[in-house]
């Protein structure tokens, strides 16, 4: 076993953990992953009682789960369900960026006031670690669902502020988008294919970073392992064209549907509200504040690192524009998350 999978397991092993957000497809990952790690109890917060449901059938073999109906939004909620907890892991949140934008007040009740509601119950309780996930468009957002994000990421990396003797570690880690996550863009893409097309792209030129649910995970986890609070973790990705992803799939599921792959067309439907053509993982000013080991950037959000701090960085900080992944890379990826046959 390696040494971040060893800080890991002595993080978790016997300890209660909550998940909010635990029945969407981070939280339920991150569920599975803890599991292998020994903990006394797990906690599912969420308030989708369907997918709960479902989740209770796949984790049937675990009597330490224990699912809660809540909402973040709701604090007295969060208040019962984070007593004796000892560690956080913070998924809830609004993550579309289109019903974000036109449903404006809703990102901000449930990204950021929740956000806060979860943070005030960790506090009350003395929790030891509060991990959130963050993404990648909270770095200079044009949409209201990354400014929502970015407000949570500050909200979690400077309350070490005024948690005045508690014990708390507040971390947050920022990650792209997760591969063939409820609702996104992948699965819709292979239903088109498996409809015979067209298949609706936004734009020849846009660029995302995906990564798969349970490489993100493990990255998570590996970064809280670390955390000494008021940081934020930046996993490395590199980014890819939306329109080779799709080239991707269609030439790997097309025959397999039974159709041909060049009789199914991609259709350009131009960007939708609140969207632009690419990310970014990292500002410029952050890497001021930045160290850099192998799978991500460490961002001391409260000022510049410390002589110890630095010392524990594996290389110096270069961010240059990162190479679009090739298709061989894509479909590679997407063999790996088993959405596409070898």
């Amino acid at each position: 076993m390696s040494r971040a999978a060893n800080n890991v397991t002595a993080m978790l092993q016997g300890k209660c953990i909550l998940v909010t957000g635990g029945s969407g497809s981070i939280g339920q990952e991150l569920v599975r992953q803890i599991l292998i790690c020994g903990p006394s109890a797990i906690r599912v917060f969420s308030r989708n009682e369907h997918k709960q449901y479902e989740m209770s059938r796949r984790f049937a073999a675990h009597a330490n789960i224990r699912y809660l109906i809540g909402d973040v939004r709701d604090r007295e909620r969060l208040m019962l369900a984070m007593e004796g907890v000892d560690i956080v892991f913070h998924a809830a949140a609004l993550k579309h960026v289109k019903a974000c934008e036109y449903n404006p007040f809703e990102a901000v009740k449930t990204n950021v006031i929740g956000t806060q509601n979860a943070l005030d119950a960790a506090l009350a309780h003395n929790v030891e670690l509060f991990t959130a996930i963050s993404t990648d468009k909270a770095v200079s957002p044009v949409n209201t669902m990354g400014a929502t994000k970015l407000l949570a990421e500050r909200l979690v990396a400077n309350a070490a502020n005024y948690r005045g003797n508690r014990r708390t570690k507040f971390t947050a880690v920022r990650s792209g988008n997760i591969l063939a996550s409820q609702g996104s863009a992948i699965p819709l893409f292979i239903e088109q294919i498996r409809n015979g097309g067209p298949v609706t792209l936004t734009h020849s030129e846009m660029k995302r970073y995906f990564i798969g649910v349970s490489e993100a995970v493990r990255l998570c986890l590996s970064a809280s392992s670390m955390s000494t609070g008021g940081d934020i973790f930046v996993l490395k990705m590199q980014p890819m064209l939306v329109a080779d992803l799709i080239a991707v799939l269609i030439e790997a599921l097309a025959k397999g549907f039974g159709h041909d792959p060049t009789g199914i067309a991609v259709e350009m439907i131009g960007l939708s509200a609140g969207e632009r053509l690419s990310e970014e993982l990292i500002t410029p000013d952050e890497l001021s504040c930045a160290q850099e080991y192998a799978d991500f950037y460490r961002l001391h959000v409260s000022g510049v690192p410390s002589a110890r701090q630095m010392a524990d960085t594996e290389r110096s900080i270069t961010f240059e524009p990162e190479a679009l992944l090739s298709k061989n890379e894509i479909r590679k990826m997407l063999v790996a998350a088993g959405l596409v046959p070898k």
